[in-house]
Parts: structure tokens; C-alpha cells; sequence
């Protein structure tokens, strides 16, 4: 199947459908987190639910319109999913909404990054590769990155939690923050997913390779890179089960696994779309 050509009215779409995107996620961003008595009320709800449409609209009309594998329509992609996952696991655990002062910011930071690129252009070529394989693919890529953001920062409110109890501190961020023992067992949980998800890309990809008749052991920066995530995690998983290792340190293996992962996904489509363009 050839890949679709980007035409010059998409072009102008993505910009103004990317400041949209934007502006509907700010005020959740900017809210949220910043709220006198923080709650998961109705207005928790509805400001969370504009910023899952607003970021949702970028990656369909990139769908429906002419595909492309630019940057950012990968970072609107990690937006959007990330932002069902955190919904889905506010609505499983009552303490998992109080990630959102680290969370949203952080997705507010992408999306700024997918705005000023949101005009590169990049394409799939996906030749005569099974349309079913690839969409799998890619959707588990975009999964994986989506569980590993979110492992990320629970690992990350682990470590400011630990801080703040160290140091004796009172209010700041990470008094909004859950509690060691809900973070880490969010931080746990993501990461099993993560890690299920990780290895069915893998799987995925490594069978695109067959279908396209390439050396499946031909190894480049992002497989190369996935595939160390994948062992980081492996491991990590092994030592939490074996020998019970939390807190900061297993927070830094979260962290030095998901810049793998960002080295691997949005890492590789930056050099590629952004710095050797």
C-alpha cells in the first residue's frame, strides 16, 4: 500500500488544529493542579474530558486526512492516550486523580512541543505490509509510552514524597501528591502493563520485518533502545517481586527506563523530522 501524500490544506490544518489541541488542554494543565482544596469533582471531570477532545481531534484528523509519522502527530498520539489512561485510572483508583500536578503540566510541555513542530511533515511507507500489523504496531507503541509516561510520574511523586517526609516539609506540590504506598503500587501496576504492552510491539515489529523481508535481527536506534527499556523493566519488576526494592531507587529505574522509551519513540522522530530535516 503506498503511503498517502500530505497535501498543502493538511498543512495548514495541523498548526491550527495542534493551538487548539493546545488551548484545550491548558486549562486543565493550569488548574488543576493549583486548586485550593484539589478534589476529583465534576469540574476535575469536565476540564480533563476538554482536554482528551481537544488533543483527540489532532491525532483523528490525521487519520481521516493524509497520514504522516511527523513528530508532532507521535507527541498528540502520547497526549491523548495518556490522557484516557490517567481517566481510566482515576475511575479504577481513588487516589490515582492526585498525579494530575505533575501529570497535566508535564502534557502541557508536549504539547508545546508538538505546536512548534506541528508543520513538519514526515510519511509511513508501509509497502506491502499487512494494514492490520502495522495499526497493532503502532498502537502499542503508542500504548506502552502512554503506561511508561504514567509509571514515570507515580515513580516521580514516590521521590517527592520521600523527599518531603525526609526533609519534614509541610504544603507545596507534594502535599497534592498520593501516598507513598498508592504511588507505588500505581508505579508497579503501569509498569506490568508497560512491560506486557513493550513486548507486543516488539512482536509486532519484529513480524512487520518478516512481511517486508528484512533481516528481523537488523537492529536499529529504536529497537535498539526499545529493547533495553524492555530489559529495565524486566528487571526492575524481577527485583520489586524478589528482594522488595522501592522508593527513589526504584523510582531512578522508572525514570532511566522511560528515557529509554522517549529516546526510543519521540527521541527518534525529533532527529529525524526536526534536527536532520
Amino acid at each position: 500500500m503506498p503511503a498517502k501524500r500530505c497535501y498543502k490544506g493538511d498543512m495548514l490544518d495541523k498548526p491550527l488544529l495542534s493551538l487548539f489541541a493546545l488551548a484545550a488542554l491548558t486549562p486543565a494543565a493550569a488548574l488543576l493542579p493549583w486548586r485550593p482544596t484539589p478534589q476529583r469533582d465534576s469540574l476535575f471531570w469536565l476540564l480533563l474530558v476538554v482536554a482528551v477532545a481537544g488533543s483527540a481531534l489532532f491525532a483523528v484528523r490525521a487519520f481521516i486526512g493524509a497520514w504522516d509519522s511527523s513528530l508532532g502527530l507521535a507527541l498528540w498520539l502520547s497526549i491523548t492516550t495518556t490522557l484516557l489512561f490517567f481517566a481510566l485510572l482515576c475511575l479504577l483508583s481513588r487516589e490515582a486523580w492526585r498525579l494530575a500536578p505533575l501529570l497535566l503540566p508535564y502534557l502541557l510541555l508536549l504539547g508545546l512541543l508538538a505546536t512548534v513542530t506541528a508543520s513538519q511533515q514526515g510519511q509511513v511507507r508501509v509497502g506491502g505490509l499487512p494494514e492490520a500489523w502495522l495499526l497493532l504496531h503502532i498502537s502499542a507503541a503508542v500504548a506502552t509510552y502512554a503506561l511508561a509516561t504514567l509509571a514515570a510520574v507515580a515513580g516521580a511523586a514516590v521521590f517527592l514524597q520521600e523527599r518531603r517526609l525526609k526533609r519534614k516539609q509541610v504544603g507545596g506540590v507534594s502535599a497534592r501528591l498520593p501516598s507513598i504506598a498508592v504511588g507505588e503500587s500505581l508505579q508497579y501496576r503501569l509498569l506490568l502493563a508497560a512491560e506486557v504492552v513493550l513486548g507486543a510491539d516488539l512482536l509486532t515489529g519484529w513480524a512487520l520485518r518478516y512481511f517486508a523481508a528484512t533481516p528481523a535481527m537488523a537492529i536499529d536506534h529504536k529497537t535498539l533502545l526499545s529493547v533495553l527499556a524492555f530489559l529495565v523493566i524486566l528487571v526492575l519488576l524481577w527485583l520489586q517481586g524478589r528482594s522488595g526494592l522501592r522508593g527513589r531507587r526504584a523510582g531512578r529505574v522508572v525514570l532511566l527506563a522511560y528515557l529509554l522509551l522517549t529516546l526510543a519513540y519521540p527521541g527518534v522522530k525529533f532527529v529525524t523530522d526536526v534536527l536532520l530535516s
